[in-house]
């Protein structure tokens, strides 16, 4: 099985949070997320047009906000395979580096009903490490240092829940020692650390429960004090959402595939964003790129 690691128009208005300190960085990147791709309701000619708009921005790279494929957590091999084979064979479109964290639906034959056994060697979240690269870790940009968290924890009972696991707690400690406090640092989660998701006044909109928001959100964001955290970029709720607390920023970037390619949800378009950075300020943009669902 083929591994490839992706190294890992209306505009809806900008937000910036100001620095503490000039630095020399100026860059801009893009954050998609849910991109559901699929062979139905066009889901795949969406994603080609999202990236098509995606590589008409400057920017030095993107980053992939997890839920790459339609679904893979019900489904059979066949089923999972194509499409991350057809998700693989899309994403290539994209002229500059892609870093990846994973979804929910990207994890492989977790429920009951893909008839998937556990001893799979593709099994959970095996099978978009082999697709897409390890499921953490981090890099650095122009002074900038930019961490990659796996936030789908799959439950004894084969569900999933919103949770940074242990091992990744371990870890982050030790790479954020390992950075020191002047950096500017972002973070990057599939499911968010902080939403105001479940309050907004949609009469079927659903409250916020383990599966929407991650559960040890206070374990995690309790590692970052001292530190120089600028931005959280998110997914998961397919809206556009900014959250600010304390000088950090919870970024939302809505969904390439809007409803599920269904048109807009609960008012946010299909879409992705623009992040700029100019010294230790970072502004945020959340872009529609043209999509009509059929």
């Amino acid at each position: 099985m083929e591994r490839r690691a992706f190294l890992g128009t209306a505009v809806i208005a900008p937000f910036t949070t100001p620095g503490a300190a000039a630095a020399s960085s100026s860059f801009r990147f893009i954050h998609f997320t849910d991109t559901h791709i699929q062979p139905e309701l066009r889901g795949s000619a969406g994603t080609k047009a999202c990236f098509a708009a995606i590589n008409r921005e400057p920017h030095d790279f993107a980053i992939c906000g997890g839920d790459t494929v339609m679904d893979a957590f019900e489904q059979p091999h066949e089923k999972a395979k194509a499409l991350f084979d057809l998700y693989g064979a899309t994403v290539r479109d994209l002229a500059k580096p892609v870093h990846t964290v994973p979804g929910n639906h990207d994890v492989f034959g977790v429920s009951a009903k893909s008839g998937v056994a556990a001893s799979d060697p593709l099994y959970g979240k095996k099978f978009y490490e082999d697709r897409l690269g390890a499921r953490f870790g981090s890099f650095d940009y122009q002074g900038w240092h930019f961490i990659r968290l796996d936030s789908v924890f799959v439950t004894p009972q084969k569900t999933y829940e919103g949770r940074v696991d242990d091992e990744q707690l371990a870890w982050l400690q030790r790479d954020l020692e390992k950075t020191g406090r002047k950096a500017p640092l972002v973070v990057v989660t599939h499911i968010p650390l902080a939403t105001a998701f479940g309050t907004f006044p949609f009469p079927d909109l659903p409250e916020l429960r383990p599966v929407l928001t991650v559960t040890n959100a206070r374990q995690v964001l309790a590692l970052f004090e001292g530190y120089n955290l600028k931005a959280v970029l998110q997914g998961h709720t397919h809206i556009a959402e900014r959250v600010e607390h304390r000088g950090v920023q919870y970024l939302t970037s809505g969904a390439v595939c809007g409803n599920w390619w269904k048109g807009a949800h609960y008012g946010t378009p299909e879409g992705y964003a623009v992040l700029t950075v100019r010294g230790e300020e970072i502004s945020w943009e959340y872009r529609t790129y043209g999509w009509k669902a059929v």
